[in-house]
């Protein structure tokens, strides 16, 4: 006989389409009712796409009747279509003195993410603006060795927690809250916690832009923050082989699902500059990422070449845009900056940061303490919700 716990048990077979998680988890379903053999329910998301509402509802409908539900009514509330693209939308922000936020993802590890994310950040400060970065690499968290901070700690305020200042950004990541070199063994609903911690309880100031850096691919990190903050746009990071763009086409797909606006593709290690001649070579492929880009109604942002001062200066701490200004890969990420804040801008004159719309309840009871060293490695599990 079907009871409430055994429907939710059977829905969590049902994935939201492109994440790893179901339905249940992320606490999409609401107003659930079982009355011998009839199952009445809403399924409360945050796309606007009536190709995943139909996709829902009918994998909702199969499970139930597997599960031997004699009748199944499913509702499906979603935002109305947005007149702009952008999951800021929401209405919801959890750090409401940052004007604008810009997703970096990409859809496989090893590309670059990190590098970039760093260098656009410190362009964009060099051109004027307040800038901040959140390393939300949670598995990866290599921003402290690239800006030079590895083992600096950040300064504890009460219940809150000062970004760290260093080459003229805030910058905040989970690395600069752990003991060096501790694994962190989660699982995804921890995750999530983490990432809502990092920007709530974090004394970011009133930043023009907070870069996000993404853990790679299209998983429960990316849907978390679209649904605690306004993202202005998203920005992907590739490599020109084929097997990197079959991932990136995920990623981009993934923003369109949560309706935030594609600033530009950034095409990494995009030829090579000898260091000896200063001649360029395509030992990748260069320019594959074109047609990637046209395909989903969007630009290259930059192609950065290979070049040493890229490594030395990651692994040293001093970021190519900052110490070797001169270079060719620093005059390219001063350029993709420039078209970065041009997207931004764009987005918002067109209203993207300001329309509401329904904000779905990540399946996560009770709120998350507040950041201190080795706290969050230490936190348990959240229970999912219903």
């Amino acid at each position: 006989m079907l009871d409430k716990n055994s429907v939710l048990e059977a829905l969590k077979d049902v994935k939201y389409p492109g994440f790893e998680k179901d339905i249940v988890t992320f606490g999409f379903v609401k107003n659930l009712e079982v009355n011998e053999g009839n199952v009445f329910l809403e399924v409360e998301i945050l796309s606007a796409s009536k190709e995943i509402a139909k996709e829902l509802k009918a994998n909702v409908e199969g499970v139930l009747a597997k599960a031997g539900a004699s009748r199944v009514d499913v509702a499906i509330k979603q935002p109305k279509e947005p007149a702009q693209k952008s999951n800021s939308q929401s209405g919801k922000n959890m750090t409401p003195h940052v004007k604008n936020f810009v997703m970096v993802s990409s859809g496989k590890g090893g590309v670059g993410k990190t590098t970039t994310t760093v260098n656009l950040a410190i362009a964009l400060a060099s051109q004027g603006k307040k800038v901040g970065l959140l390393d939300a690499d949670i598995y990866g968290p290599n921003v402290p060795r690239m800006l030079g901070v590895v083992g600096k700690s950040p300064e504890i305020v009460g219940q809150k927690v000062k970004p760290i200042l260093t080459h003229g950004i805030e910058m905040m990541s989970m690395g600069s809250l752990m003991e060096e070199g501790q694994s962190l063994i989660w699982r995804g609903s921890m995750i999530m916690k983490a990432i809502e911690q990092l920007l709530r309880d974090i004394l970011w100031s009133e930043l023009d832009v907070l870069f996000i850096d993404m853990p790679p691919g299209t998983g429960d990190a990316q849907l978390t923050l679209a649904q605690s903050v306004p993202v202005t746009n998203g920005i992907c990071v590739t490599t020109p082989q084929q097997v990197a763009l079959d991932d990136t086409e995920r990623s981009l797909d993934m923003f369109k699902k949560l309706h935030i606006p594609i600033a530009g593709i950034m095409e990494n290690m995009s030829g090579f500059i000898c260091p000896d001649t200063g001649k360029e070579y395509d030992i990748f492929g260069k320019g594959t990422t074109a047609p990637l880009a046209k395909k989903f109604d969007t630009q290259v942002i930059g192609e950065i070449p290979i070049e040493p001062a890229i490594r030395e200066g990651g692994d040293a701490g001093k970021p190519v845009v900052l110490f070797k200004p001169e270079s060719e890969t620093a005059k390219r990420y001063q350029e993709a900056a420039s078209k970065l804040w041009e997207e931004i801008e764009k987005v918002n004159e067109e209203g993207g940061a300001n329309n509401e719309a329904i904000q779905p309840t990540i399946g996560v009871n009770g709120g998350a303490s507040a950041c201190s060293t080795g706290a969050a490695s230490s936190a348990e599990p959240p229970k999912s919700g219903g």
